[in-house]
């Protein structure tokens, strides 16, 4: 893997159930996030899948720092900067930067492109001499596909991917090392994704970016990573490459979520076996004991209740070799090949 620029090792966030109107009890909390663990390489892109509710959202945030952790740590080039404060993490907060999910709502509809794009700059005058600000909006305009004449418009005379693009200029304003980018593609038409992701992949070469991509679009994140986590309730429960997990997946989970996605050819839809969970996913205010998954596991066992099952390398591939030796949190996994490889699709482009 490449030099670690982001090293996230125990993140938890916890949010306070409470009971009472003058005097307010704690009774429980929500395990938004519950303890998750992962690296991010240099010029890397690491994907993030999950249904919703799993805990993807609020590990964004935690990154960008717009939340802070109950409980953990996130290094980012060796500091911690769960502990910073002030000037320390508005520096920080420079060399990570977030495209948000939805583009018709993390836009100000009263502020011109030309004002959301260049707003970091008011925020970080060093980044940008004041007289130089306007001719760098608009080039970040023109390096995102869109017209630098577009500055003095509103966000309201743009259509969705043009929105995401002012987005991701806005994100790029700093030239930040990491880019959080959390689903920002669910909102927008299948064409119009396809023309943002291979955006995204040119910046990245272009500007040495690492992401942190999240989505709940198989296809999509295996298109764009080079890593995959899969969440499930608050936890990664199974991470390898792109081709270790989408071809070589040994989580059950994983495994349920792959075999849902769309085949284009009819005659392998038909042959192919899908894997119906029951159930619904569990509240994260009441999470079940031992494995956390096992209430919808069709593997499950009565080992499964008692033991918590570590992110690692399973003890039946410990002493195996190809792709299916990765991490994956299940106390019985099992490689199993849901959707041939040759079925898959390339993704958007």
């Amino acid at each position: 893997m490449a030099e670690p620029v982001l090293e996230v090792e125990g993140l938890v966030k916890h949010y306070p159930l409470t009971r009472g109107v003058l005097f307010r009890k704690q009774i429980g909390s929500v395990k938004a996030v519950d303890g998750v663990d992962f690296t991010l390489g240099r010029g890397e892109t690491l994907g993030i899948v999950g249904e919703s509710g799993c805990g993807k959202s609020t590990v964004a945030k935690l990154l960008c720092h717009l939340e802070r952790p109950t409980a953990g740590a996130i290094r980012y080039r060796g500091e911690d900067i769960t502990k910073l404060s002030g000037k320390a993490l508005k520096a920080v907060r420079r060399n990570i930067q977030m495209v948000f999910q939805d583009p018709y709502t993390s836009l100000n509809p009263r502020m011109t492109v030309g004002d959301i794009v260049g707003e970091p700059y008011e925020i970080h005058p060093e980044a940008a001499p004041k007289g130089d600000r306007r001719r760098r909006v608009r080039e970040l305009l023109d390096v995102v596909g869109l017209d630098p004449e577009y500055v003095n418009r509103y966000p309201h005379q743009f259509s969705g991917g043009q929105r995401q693009r002012i987005g991701i200029a806005r994100g790029l304003a700093l030239r930040p090392e990491i880019i959080v980018a959390d689903e920002p593609v669910s909102a927008l038409d299948v064409s119009v994704q396809a023309q943002v992701i291979n955006l995204m992949d040119r910046l990245q070469a272009e500007f040495e970016l690492s992401y942190v991509f999240i989505a709940h679009d198989l296809s999509i994140v295996r298109h764009i990573s080079d890593r995959v986590a899969v969440m499930y309730l608050g936890r990664i429960v199974e991470t390898g490459t792109d081709t270790e997990i989408y071809d070589h997946p040994t989580h059950p989970y994983t495994q349920a979520l792959l075999s849902a996605v769309p085949v284009p050819d009819p005659d392998a839809r038909e042959r192919r076996e899908r894997i119906i969970l029951s159930g619904d996913v569990p509240s994260p205010a009441d999470i079940p004991s031992g494995c956390r998954f096992r209430t919808r596991c069709f593997k499950a066992r009565e080992r499964c209740a008692l033991e918590v099952p570590a992110l690692a390398v399973p003890a039946e591939f410990r002493y195996a070799t190809g792709p299916a030796v990765h991490d994956s949190a299940c106390l019985f996994a099992e490689e199993l090949r849901v959707v041939p490889a040759e079925e898959h699709g390339n993704g958007p482009g």
